[in-house]
């Protein structure tokens, strides 16, 4: 096993020919531990799942990908090596049961950025203000769990639309939508029709510094009177 942790493997010799009293590699095509014509990786194909899935998504979710969640936690070394020449660093949750990456960034070296901030829409980063300071607002009184109902969520965010708008059913569809995307990242989970639970993920997508910040701006917003653009 190499230092990583990573498995190596060895060429085949299996049902190999004997040439001049020489073993015969058999060719990469057939080497059982390929897992595509060519390949020339060192991972299992479980362990190369979780690092793609990892790179694809803003998070991995111990409670709805168990599985998965295992193979991390059995091969957390090596796939946070593979990140690591990728520039990109881990971040394991284990009270959360949440994984995410950070672009790794240095003022002491020319990194080349991976991963792009993929930023929120309009009505997401609405949606995720209110969240947050609901969910900060009920475990600043003890509350165990927090949640909020659909009504409330397109109530309060339809606030900071343009006012003059006569168009409601336009940012209604955006706000549903935000709120879809935003159920599918795991931030909330609907337990009842309209009804949903905010998970302790609205902490990593939005700190409290950022949440200051935005709060500020939505207030300023308000006062003026003019819509979120």
């Amino acid at each position: 096993m190499s230092e990583t942790g990573a498995e190596l493997h060895e060429p085949s010799y299996v049902d190999a020919e004997v040439d001049d009293g020489f073993i015969v590699p058999v060719s990469m095509e057939e080497d059982p531990a390929e897992l595509f014509a060519g390949d020339s990786g060192t991972l299992d194909a479980d362990v190369r799942t979780v690092l793609v899935r990892l790179l694809q998504r803003r998070f991995l979710l111990a409670d709805r990908n168990r599985a998965q969640w295992r193979v991390l936690l059995e091969n957390q070394q090596v796939i946070e090596s593979r990140l690591h020449d990728l520039f990109v660093h881990l971040v394991v949750d284990h009270e959360r049961g949440v994984a995410y990456k950070r672009q790794v960034r240095s003022a002491e070296l020319d990194v080349p950025v991976l991963l792009r901030d993929e930023a929120y829409s309009r009505a997401e980063t609405l949606i995720l203000v209110h969240l947050r300071s609901v969910f900060q607002r009920e475990q600043g009184v003890g509350a165990t769990s927090t949640r909020v109902d659909l009504e409330e969520i397109e109530r309060t965010a339809l606030t900071y639309f343009d006012p003059d708008d006569t168009n409601v059913a336009s940012p209604q569809r955006e706000i549903r939508s935000a709120v879809t995307r935003l159920a599918k990242e795991g931030l909330i989970e609907e337990e009842s029709e309209g009804r949903f639970r905010v998970t302790p993920l609205v902490e990593i997508a939005l700190s409290n510094e950022r949440l200051v910040e935005l709060r500020g701006w939505l207030g300023e917003q308000a006062r003026t009177g003019s819509g979120v653009a």
